[in-house]
């Protein structure tokens, strides 16, 4: 089988995340392309040197622009901050290398439309990683929306609420201190993509942004927070169904809370991440009596199940829905075609980032065909 060189820009988080995925795809999906792990860069050349070590690579590089040019390079993962985003992307699509880039796509809409650019003109892959829609249970919903299980839809509601800085006095960090690092720049594009994916694109909105602790602990005494913890938005999509979100990172108590709940005239599904393994489902049908949401659990039937796990309900979890977007990007690469969602999608959802702070500022409804 053909390997295929990866490079990862970034080495914390979701640049391990995205290493074991790539160590892992080629055995559980049995993918045509077989990752070989390659370089890893990261902010000095110690890190890197460590992160090599742990992951497995077989080189180290304390500058992207060092891994990008590498022609052992073949395709590139971007793992890092997201007003780091642009250039690395802009680089490697110069070069014809396919890319993969964390979310948000940009740090702001701009940043967003000319890393599109730079990827429809180099005509090379693209892939944005919004993983949690790739559980088997976001699959099947959309698969049951777009089959009109559910009727037409007419009302939508989502949240991505968390709770790592419910604490007021949780120290200032690089999270308190960028304006694409609040709330709206990290876990809002979480679920804007899903009501995108799930109901389309939308029409216009209404937002409040807020910052709830306007300071924070830091190393010299209280230091400002430069950046919003919490939003809510209604929405009118382009199908004419209502919708209303949520985004939180002060939300006591919630420690996953990526959850939708979308009406229609035929039936209605719910979905918890803080549940993957299972999407609550209503269908308006046989007496009244014995109708009911029916929790199922996913298993071999579902997409993306099968090759983790034979048996139903044993269940899948974060890190396979890494696998699953390196599977996809993989395919996208081998076959040369567009798998969802690309930049241009991912695009999408910095629009709708813009027009709610517009909106916020405003205290007014926007035409999201205006951003």
């Amino acid at each position: 089988m053909p390997a295929i060189g990866i490079g990862i820009v970034g080495g914390g988080y979701m640049g391990k995340a995205h290493a074991a995925a790539m160590a892992a795809v080629g055995t559980v999906f049995e993918t045509a392309l077989k990752p070989r792990l390659e370089m890893i860069a990261a902010s000095s050349p110690a890190s890197a040197a460590r992160y090599r070590d742990a992951f497995g690579f077989a080189r180290a590089a304390g500058d992207w622009r060092e891994l990008v040019a590498d022609p052992r390079v073949e395709a590139v993962v971007i793992a890092a901050p997201q007003t780091a985003h642009r250039a690395i992307a802009e680089a490697a699509f110069a070069l014809g290398k396919p890319v993969f880039c964390e979310k948000p796509l940009g740090a702001s809409l701009e940043d967003s439309r000319a890393m599109v650019a730079a990827a429809e003109t180099s005509g090379a892959p693209n892939m944005v990683g919004f993983n949690y829609i790739r559980t088997p249970a976001s699959q099947y919903a959309r698969q049951l929306i777009a089959e009109g299980a559910l009727g037409r839809i007419t009302w939508f509601r989502g949240e991505h609420t968390e709770d790592f800085y419910a604490d007021p006095e949780a120290p200032a960090t690089w999270r308190t201190r960028d304006p694409s690092s609040g709330t709206m720049g990290d876990l809002a594009p979480h679920m804007l993509n899903a009501a995108l994916a799930l109901m389309g694109p939308v029409a216009s909105l209404i937002a409040e942004v807020e910052t709830v602790h306007a300071t924070r602990p830091g190393p010299d005494g209280p230091e400002e927070v430069l950046n919003d913890d919490q939003a809510q938005l209604m929405c009118r999509f382009e199908t004419g169904a209502m919708g209303q979100m949520h985004f939180s990172r002060v939300a006591t108590g919630r420690k996953m809370g990526y959850a939708y709940e979308v009406t229609g005239t035929k039936g209605a599904i719910r979905f918890d991440q803080e549940d993957q393994n299972a999407l609550w489902l209503y269908c308006m049908e046989g007496p009244e009596a014995t109708r009911g949401f029916v929790k199922i659990l996913t298993g071999p039937s579902h997409p993306d199940y099968l090759p983790f796990c034979q048996g139903p309900g044993h269940g899948t979890g974060y890190q396979d829905q890494i696998i699953i977007e390196a599977k996809d990007f993989l395919t996208a690469i081998e076959t040369g075609r567009a798998v969802w969602p690309t930049f241009r999608d991912g695009m999408e959802v910095n629009r709708l980032v813009a027009a709610a702070a517009v909106s916020s500022a405003n205290r007014a409804w926007v035409d999201v065909a205006d951003f």
